[in-house]
């Protein structure tokens, strides 16, 4: 079975036998990082938006290691000129890997990078479904809560990572209706307690997940992990 480790904010690494996948890979920069991107050789990494915070190391890992980087066409075409081995795609639409399938699912978020040219507007964030053999993974991204999560929710997730700090995204009130619509059997709150401005109890959000849900909530560290 696949075995998701958080990396801390809403990155995270998923490893299944011999296939490692990177998820937001910020890890430079990132006060509770739990590894340096040097850590890392992974098979591919997903961006979900373009987001300083989510893109991350992406960029130097992906020309290291030569992992394909998969994200919305304007990210991939971004990151592609930068060096990157990139795969792009779009809000809907799905695509089988060597690896893997993965989907991207609507998100409600901006999504630019800023470097020393600028602040670059990289079309639409997402979400990611990621399918490592029968086993469903969601990264929310850091939407917004909205209703057309229930649709996401019926292709049967298996772990759904979901973003609970406020201000930015959902806080917790909407990510336990996020979690009432995508019924994933196990959820990670992610991108909450990196900052002040995010902080939030996570063990008063988990003990909601558990009884107004039929969900289990895996409250990981940086660096812990768990099977899905």
């Amino acid at each position: 079975m696949p075995v998701l480790t958080f990396l801390g904010h809403a990155a995270c690494e998923v490893r299944d036998g011999e296939t490692s996948i990177l998820i937001d890979p910020f890890l430079t920069g990132n006060p509770v990082a739990a590894a340096a991107p040097d850590a890392f050789s992974p098979t591919a990494i997903l961006v979900t938006h373009g987001h300083n915070d989510h893109v991350g190391d992406a960029i130097p890992i992906a020309k290291r290691s030569g992992a394909m980087v998969v994200s919305t066409f304007e990210i991939a075409n971004f990151l592609g000129q930068k060096g990157a081995k990139t795969h792009g795609m779009h809000l809907g639409g799905a695509h089988t890997f060597p690896w893997g399938w993965v989907k991207l699912t609507p998100a409600w978020h901006g999504s630019s990078y800023s470097d020393e040219s600028g602040t670059h507007p990289l079309g639409l964030p997402a979400g990611v479904l990621l399918r490592l053999g029968n086993r469903l993974l969601y990264h929310a991204g850091d939407t917004a809560l909205y209703s057309d999560m229930q649709l996401t929710g019926r292709q049967g997730i298996h772990l759904a990572l979901i973003p609970i700090g406020d201000n930015f995204t959902m806080g917790p009130e909407d990510a336990l209706e996020a979690v009432k619509f995508l019924r994933p059997e196990i959820v990670v709150p992610i991108h909450y307690n990196t900052f002040d401005l995010i902080r939030q109890d996570v063990t008063a959000f988990a003990r909601r997940v558990e009884q107004e849900t039929g969900s289990r909530c895996a409250v990981l560290q940086p660096g812990e992990r768990v099977e899905y």
